[in-house]
């Protein structure tokens, strides 16, 4: 059954936006992804249908597609359930992440304006606020916007969409982690931006490298410590 949350799951947008099954999928695949829906919870077609104002067929397919990536597990006759973290998973997002994001700061160091870089600096600004205030779930959506924007301000907006198109298991890694490790990631994105500053192509890729390389040490603490969450 899905957990009773204060914003409950949303009626559909006009199916004519985007299909049903794209609206089913997207609800689902953040709240997998935030915890909201935590390893092991168990999933009800029907409930999530009565409850998005759908027919079973569009959460079916949703359902397969969450499961085709790992997301969710579908058992016949048995529960469908939420996946457990996979390690394996969460380094494999992290490799194509870091290959992808590396080269985008070498080319960020080379073409990045002055305004772009004030821009980042208030986004800098913002995450020290977010850690000030215990505010996790905050300084995630603007640790994601940073990265996002430098790969826009360096012209290469579609390796962010790449880049989020793979990064969910690490991102759920990443959730888990919040309370431990947001400072230490607002310390690496201000390395990155002394790199972006000083135009040195290597500084940034190698800041950006140890800056995501960290997952690794995040996972060892988090199988001790939350081993119920994990494959």
């Amino acid at each position: 059954m899905l957990p009773q949350q204060p914003n409950d799951l949303p009626i559909l947008d006009d199916a004519r936006v985007k299909s049903v099954t794209d609206q089913i999928f997207d609800v689902l695949y953040e709240r997998v992804v935030n915890l909201t829906l935590p390893p092991g919870e168990k999933l009800s077609e029907a409930e999530v249908a009565a409850r998005m104002g759908a027919s079973r067929q569009p959460v079916r397919d949703a359902f397969y597609r969450l499961s085709q990536l790992g997301f969710i597990q579908i058992r016949p006759q048995r529960a469908t359930t939420v996946s457990p973290i996979s390690t394996e998973a969460v380094l494999q997002a992290y490799f194509i992440r870091s290959a992808l994001e590396e080269q985008t700061m070498r080319v960020a160091a080379t073409t990045l304006t002055p305004d772009n870089i004030a821009a980042l600096d208030a986004l800098i600004d913002k995450q020290e606020a977010a850690i000030k205030s215990s505010s996790y779930a905050e300084f995630h959506a603007l640790d994601d916007q940073f990265h996002r924007q430098i790969c826009i301000d360096a012209g290469l907006e579609f390796v962010w969409t790449l880049v989020k198109d793979n990064k969910g298991h690490m991102d759920r890694a990443r959730y888990l982690s919040l309370s431990f490790g947001a400072t230490s990631a607002f310390t690496e994105h201000r390395a990155i931006m002394d790199a972006l500053r000083a135009r040195d192509p290597e500084a940034a890729a190698q800041a950006l490298r140890g800056h995501l390389g960290h997952i690794r040490q995040i996972l060892d603490r988090l199988v001790i410590d939350r081993p119920e969450a994990f494959a």
